[in-house]
């Protein structure tokens, strides 16, 4: 953990590990392995993040992420229709080939916080169901592949679920909603539940 008090990236990868933990606890108990801390790091460090976001000296979103993380390592300027937006980038050492994002409108409000692919980053290829197993790709990923894709609400602030079509191994086509959280993939729910929430 960081020094004593301290918040830093450690703590807030344990606070994308605790919301996954809900949908992928294997995957999660061997991230803490990596990151050499336990369920109750992760749990403390959950707490207090949701202490900084809901308590009474709660800071500005974009001002959280960078006392947590630090100066952004990358800041570009993006354009979304007429919108345009800066998105600051962070690495996370738990998944070297990817980045926290975090997108501002302009005057600084954050409107979109998740995991995007690192420039330069070899890309995972995703052509069939097969293909979409849990933590290997991200929205914008799964999006881009089985295109036109619709999102669909999420149960949860950091969740998000896109509905779309992928074939399978055998060809067959198939409707599907893969559940993200902090825009990473954790699981295909059996069926096609596309129902809006």
């Amino acid at each position: 953990m960081s020094a004593p008090g301290a918040f830093g990236p450690l703590e807030f990868q344990l606070v994308l590990l605790r919301r996954m933990a809900d949908f992928q606890p294997g995957l999660v108990t061997e991230a803490l392995r990596t990151l050499g801390v336990g369920q109750q790091e992760m749990r403390e460090a959950n707490r207090r993040w949701q202490a900084m976001v809901h308590g009474p000296a709660r800071r500005g979103a974009l001002a959280r992420y960078r006392s947590a993380l630090g100066p952004p390592a990358a800041t570009s300027e993006r354009t979304f229709g007429d919108v345009r937006s800066t998105a600051h980038t962070w690495p996370v050492p738990l998944w070297p080939d990817l980045r926290f994002e975090v997108l501002t409108a302009p005057g600084g409000a954050v409107w979109n916080e998740w995991l995007v692919r690192a420039p330069g980053a070899e890309q995972v290829p995703l052509r069939t169901v097969e293909d979409l197993t849990p933590w290997a790709c991200t929205v914008d990923e799964v999006a881009r592949a089985f295109a036109p894709a619709r999102p669909l609400q999420g149960s949860a602030p950091t969740r998000f679920r896109l509905a779309f079509e992928a074939p399978d191994a055998a060809g067959e086509r198939r409707s599907l909603v893969a559940e993200f959280t902090w825009g990473l993939l954790q699981r295909l729910p059996q069926g096609p539940d596309i129902t809006e929430t």
